[in-house]
């Protein structure tokens, strides 16, 4: 990811101006604030701005008057129980805003967190630039057989090289035709003055979806821990967990007590039914049950002993 020279002065411009205030600040996630951390080959994340902290969680959940007198292991010791019990609304009290620079495919599915207030580049008024998400080659896999939304075996050789080279050309060449069809220069000025451009909104229609685009996205805590519970999950698509795993390191600079709960009662955890319970209470009790009269599904037992780590049965 490199950033244009105007970019990296603009950063540094940002980060040069400084305002006195009352409101609480975070030293580790000042140091952060508007530097961009690369994600991808040409993307990247940013903090712009925040508010609250750890004692902010805390003061809402007391309804105290100011910052609070309670010792800092009390405070730990209520965020936990916070998130332990699944508790929301103290965790809405703190909110952050990201700059993210992301491929499309990605922000599509993105947005499909709702709750957040978003505001994306837009084509219809400038012009994207020619930066495409190239994958590296070990994430270049086949389909999983197991999984619809899965990937299995990696490509190797000449197969892998065969598909990089046709992203590559596929991206390339519709970007020509992209800017072919504007018929405009960096100026906005027409790069054939006989003949007339392509409306920017209908021009971009024909680029790929590994084109790049940037948003803010600005969203509370209780909601960007359920996001990342499901983006940074091992399970989650590559493309999308190595921005929630940039934006997790922020987290962990910003509140790092809610983020250690987080970490230890909901990226860590794992949720049981009613009835994957009972079958774990027959184990502990010294009995061998099988899938076959579980009462769980052939899919339910099989998630149930991978988290055990047990082989699935005879009759699995």
């Amino acid at each position: 990811m490199a950033l244009t020279e105007s970019q990296q002065q603009e950063i540094a411009a940002a980060r040069a101006t400084e305002a006195r205030t009352l409101r609480p600040s975070v030293p580790a996630l000042e140091a952060m604030l508007f530097q961009a951390t690369p994600v991808l080959d040409n993307g990247f994340v940013r903090v712009i701005d925040y508010m609250g902290d750890d004692a902010a969680v805390v003061q809402a959940a007391r309804v105290s008057y100011g910052r609070g007198t309670k010792a800092v292991s009390e405070d730990r010791g209520l965020i936990r129980y916070l998130m332990r019990h699944r508790h929301s609304t103290p965790f809405e009290m703190c909110e952050i805003k990201y700059h993210v620079k992301l491929p499309i495919f990605v922000a599509r599915q993105w947005i499909r967190h709702r709750t957040a207030n978003v505001n994306e580049y837009s084509a219809r008024y400038s012009i994207l630039d020619r930066e495409f998400y190239i994958p590296a080659p070990e994430q270049l896999a086949a389909q999983s057989a197991s999984n619809r939304q899965g990937r299995g075996n990696v490509l190797q050789g000449a197969e892998a090289a065969h598909v990089l080279d046709l992203l590559r050309e596929d991206a390339t060449r519709n970007y020509d035709h992209y800017v072919e069809m504007l018929n405009e220069d960096e100026a906005g000025q027409p790069v054939d003055p006989g003949r007339q451009g392509l409306a920017r909104e209908l021009a971009r229609m024909n680029l790929t979806l590994n084109a790049y685009t940037q948003w803010y996205w600005k969203t509370d805590l209780h909601n960007l821990f359920h996001f990342l519970s499901l983006r940074a999950d091992a399970h989650a698509q590559y493309e999308i967990r190595v921005y929630a795993e940039a934006m997790l390191e922020s987290v962990e600079a910003w509140v790092p007590h809610c983020a250690e709960a987080f970490r230890d009662f909901r990226l860590g955890a794992v949720t049981l039914s009613a009835g994957m319970m009972a079958v774990v209470k027959q184990m502990l009790a010294g009995a061998q049950p099988q899938q076959k009269g579980s009462g769980l599904s052939p899919r339910e037992w099989r998630e149930l002993m991978a988290v055990l780590e047990r082989p699935l049965g005879r009759d699995a």
